[in-house]
């Protein structure tokens, strides 16, 4: 009885907890986007800018000393936009540097009623900057091609059109012969974007340099509130090492300073809920990782340790994957594996991977809908564990026959609480019913309840997800309508009547009113979640009903036979 009442109690508090943090995704305070209507200036990108250079590592290639040269000269003032679209995306790049500016996805609206206010990830426009930049560095005062320079490009606008891939080349030039040519491959139905810097060696002399790439993006004071969850999740930068993946808090960057490893199948990326930036360099090849927070922006670089030397007459090619878009796990692990660790289901990835495995198999090889996915998921998990919980069904059923019994022994001792239990356990005993059983179905639906709660939180597929042609146009938010919270309340009704009520007049109570709390709980979350839910309360009833016809059978059968003998 004590056990039970543990559960249900943290069960209570499960749901407090879950619905304080869901209440403000739709009524809480919202932070506020500063823009420069309401007095804040917009972030420019200067044709030269002043920031300082990565610097190579010498050492780890004996290459001669790099001079320390902190600004370019030959940036040519009156920097030009080239736009790029594809079918997914639209992006700027700046000719200065060649750095990427801009990037809008095209299929992702920020809200389901505002369709033509698309989520941007890299941003100049306003407040919230959000730069690609990339180089490369020479040793000896040797040419270089640093963000800081000008490169000149065939078109200013290039479109994917019905091509399967796109190229925007850009070149850059020195008086001494030696020509960087950036190539930004761009691929249909896709948010990678390969970056290609080819140095060729038109002077006299070998030319020893290496690249490097970096992510900048503001890193202001965020608002975060246990109910509005973009604001709730993780945003900022995150590194990989090649053995895991680690969070850098803004505050600890700020007093710890810079961030700094070396890795041979590193990475490192910008996150907020449900996209990401990402630079992923060549795999196999050593780079210095390192992460600075300066002011309100965060710089993330990577720079290769070994110089390339590229002869007269020679040419030589960096090659790095980026990603600026949802964290869509399948593109991500075509990348490289280990970048799905961005979608963060914290200590119940070990269930919600798989779970969200399954989900997926389901959308791709059964019905593309991820409503119907999650109800064909609860139907298999279900049946995965029924046979577990049959016994647990068995034990109530056979309770719910010994409720006359038990009547009896609460009336004999309702003023001996000692005896009275005793005299229950005797009969549990004797009857072979362990009243603890009904506690496993908790016990199972409880993690995979949380798991399927932070698949739906964390994975960009369930966003702005439709449950068929019905009222639900996202699954990740709560029913409008409140249709399923209701449907949800009535199967819990429903299911309280197959099952024996409870002996202890305070468990009794809080049975009663959890069909409406759970209403009001359901209300709030996302509308997947309930769904979940409704099935496996309807799956449970059914189970039970049937359990209960069984065990009242065999009761008869027992019976008729006693009166046989």
């Amino acid at each position: 009885m004590d056990n039970q009442r543990l559960l249900i109690w943290a069960f209570f508090i499960l749901l407090g907890w879950m619905t304080w943090q869901t209440w403000q995704q739709d009524y809480g305070p919202q932070p506020v986007q500063p823009t420069p209507e309401q007095g804040e200036q917009p972030i420019d990108v200067p044709a030269t800018p002043s920031d300082t250079m990565p610097e190579l590592d010498t050492t780890a290639s004996a290459a001669p000393a790099l001079p320390q040269a902190a600004e370019s000269t030959d940036a040519v003032p009156g920097a030009q936009t080239i736009t790029v679209r594809t079918d997914v995306l639209d992006v700027e790049i700046n000719t200065v540097g060649g750095t990427l500016q801009n990037a809008t996805l095209l299929r992702y609206p920020v809200a389901k009623d505002r369709p033509d206010q698309l989520v941007q990830l890299l941003d100049t426009s306003g407040t919230r900057l959000g730069l690609i930049e990339s180089g490369v560095r020479a040793a000896g005062g040797a040419a270089e091609a640093t963000h800081l320079v000008t490169f000149t490009a065939d078109a200013q606008s290039f479109e994917l059109g019905d091509a399967d891939e796109l190229i925007v080349p850009l070149t850059w030039r020195d008086a001494s012969g030696v020509i960087v040519e950036k190539r930004y491959r761009f691929t249909r139905g896709s948010y990678r974007i390969d970056l290609q810097q080819q140095v060729t060696n038109g002077s006299a002399e070998p030319w020893k340099g290496a690249e490097y790439i970096r992510i900048k993006r503001h890193s202001g004071e965020i608002e975060r509130s246990m109910f509005d969850v973009d604001t709730y999740s993780f945003d900022g930068p995150v590194v990989y090492d090649g053995d895991g993946s680690e969070k850098l808090n803004r505050d600890d960057l700020l007093d710890d300073g810079p961030f700094e490893y070396i890795a041979q199948q590193g990475w490192l990326a910008s996150i907020q809920h449900h996209f990401l930036r990402a630079v992923v360099p060549t795999p196999g090849t050593e780079y210095r990782y390192r992460v600075v927070v300066d002011g309100d922006v965060a710089t993330s670089s990577a720079i290769r340790r070994n110089l390339v030397t590229v002869g007269p007459g020679q040419s030589a090619t960096f090659e790095t994957a980026l990603f600026v878009g949802p964290k869509l796990q399948d593109q991500l692990e075509d990348i490289d594996k280990s970048l799905k660790l961005t979608v963060d289901y914290g200590w119940l990835t070990i269930i919600s991977q798989p779970l969200f495995w399954l989900l997926s198999f389901v959308y791709n090889n059964i019905m593309a809908n991820w409503g119907v996915a999650i109800i064909i998921v609860t139907f298999l998990i279900k049946l995965a564990f029924y046979k577990l919980t049959e016994s647990s069904g068995r034990s109530m059923a056979k309770m719910r026959q010994l409720q006359p019994r038990m009547k009896q022994l609460q009336d004999r001792y309702k003023d001996d609480r000692q005896a009275l239990s005793q005299a229950m356990m005797e009969l549990y005993k004797r009857e072979k019913v362990n009243p603890a059983a009904g506690c496993l179905p908790i016990l199972i639906q409880m993690p995979v309840f949380l798991a399927f709660y932070w698949v739906l939180r964390e994975s960009v597929e369930m966003r702005q997800a439709a449950l068929l042609p019905f009222w639900i146009t996202d699954l990740s938010s709560r029913d409008p309508y409140f249709i399923l919270p209701l449907i949800m309340g009535a199967a819990m009704l429903a299911q309280q009547k197959l099952n024996p009520a409870p002996t202890d007049p305070v468990q009794a109570r809080v049975m009663q009113i959890m069909p409406i709390m759970f209403t009001v709980f359901f209300a709030f979350v996302p509308s997947g979640l309930v769904l979940y839910w409704v099935t496996n309360t309807v799956l449970s009833i059914a189970q039970q009903w049937k359990i209960n016809r069984v065990v009242e059978a065999e009761a008869k059968a027992q019976k008729g036979g006693k009166k046989t003998e």
